[in-house]
């Protein structure tokens, strides 16, 4: 490991100018600005869904270092950090997690009080806050391409399946819990509908697969569907999509419904395709705001649940999907290129041309 006074002074990095245009640029390397904090060395960073919403202009956070998606090596640790040191080969979740407040005591780790999401991970050096609450070592054995899902798709994906289920199951006699799960006591039951077929929606799909007995899927690009079938989902197109879900269902309508695009259309949809007393699960990144339609809401007496991912709670049974189905996502990354190549695949990803891209640093 190359001592402090000799490592480069500047990096090369992935930088939002403003809405539609990224950059790579030379910018300092970060410093550790706390004892708890680590410097890693980016060995891949992924291009995420998200992080279009800061390209489309969704957020206006201003000019800033790209990515929240990184496995690499820990190059320089704070005086505080205990459960890592200086060359290990580590994986970072997408938001910040302190370990000890209210919202982390109970494995909401993505409402932690000192939480904000992570930003910075294109490029060749990433400082990462709250080491200790924040890694995990490297999976050893799986491709760091592969893994690099760990940090943020696959766990999200299996949230939101996980929530749409125990929403089903709340008024059970007997309420499964998370270690009841992870002991293999939950068997898949219902049928549920994910709605978006790209990087996120194909791990909602072989998420809900372990739980679920059944998985439609369905996207208004439908390039994408062939995909969703490869992952084990029923994958229809939106118009046909309603009408198979109602013959199997004796006309209830699906179990649970998962949503993953992020718009208010996508959401909305959720809610026609959802049986009464059924569950909408949405992982999907609402930033706008839109229209639903009440009197769908209570007319079914729809199970709701949104929001972001707790990545930490559910990182041993998305790592145990990922295993499982590994030759999938062993093909799920599309694309590895240089970093230098961020702006062109930044515009391919928007408009929908492919699907996961990882950039490899030198």
């Amino acid at each position: 490991m190359a001592p402090i006074s000799s490592r480069p002074k500047t990096m090369k990095a992935v930088v939002l100018k403003r809405a539609g245009v990224v950059a790579v640029e030379d910018v300092p390397i970060p410093r550790l600005q706390a004892d708890t904090d680590v410097l890693i060395k980016v060995h891949v960073a992924g291009l995420c869904g998200s992080d279009l919403h800061y390209y489309r202009g969704d957020a206006d956070d201003g000019s800033f270092v790209m990515g929240h998606e990184v496995v690499g090596t820990i190059v320089e640790a704070g005086s505080e950090v205990k459960q890592f040191q200086v060359g290990d080969h580590v994986i970072s979740p997408f938001s910040v997690s302190c370990g000890s407040c209210f919202y982390c005591d109970k494995g909401y780790t993505s409402r932690c009080t000192s939480n904000f999401c992570l930003t910075g991970g294109q490029a060749e050096y990433f400082r990462l806050p709250l080491a200790d609450s924040m890694l995990f070592p490297f999976p050893e054995g799986l491709p760091e391409d592969v893994a690099l899902l760990m940090t943020d798709i696959l766990p999200t994906g299996y949230s939101c399946a996980y929530n749409a289920r125990r929403l089903l199951d709340e008024d059970a006699d007997a309420p499964w819990s998370l270690a009841d799960l992870k002991a293999g006591k939950v068997k898949p039951a219902g049928v549920a509908v994910v709605i978006g077929c790209g990087p996120v929606g194909l791990c909602a799909i072989s998420s809900a697969k372990t739980l679920f007995e059944t998985v439609y899927a369905t996207d208004l690009n439908t390039a994408r569907l062939s995909a969703a079938e490869k992952h084990g989902a029923i994958a229809l197109p939106a118009a046909q999509l309603k009408d198979a879900v109602l013959a199997a269902t004796d006309g209830r309508g699906a179990d649970a419904v998962l949503e993953v695009v992020g718009h208010g259309a996508a959401l909305n949809a959720a809610f026609e395709y959802v049986r009464p007393y059924g569950a909408v699960s949405s992982v999907g990144v609402h930033n706008l705001k839109f229209e639903i339609d009440g009197d769908t809401l209570y007319s079914k007496n729809v199970r709701m649940q949104f929001g972001r991912c707790s990545v930490r709670t559910f990182f041993p049974l998305a790592l145990d999907v990922l295993k499982r189905d590994i030759e999938l996502f062993t093909r799920f990354v599309e694309h590895k290129v240089g970093i230098e190549e961020a702006g062109e695949y930044y515009k391919l990803f928007n408009e929908g041309k492919i699907n996961k891209t990882v950039f490899v640093m030198d």
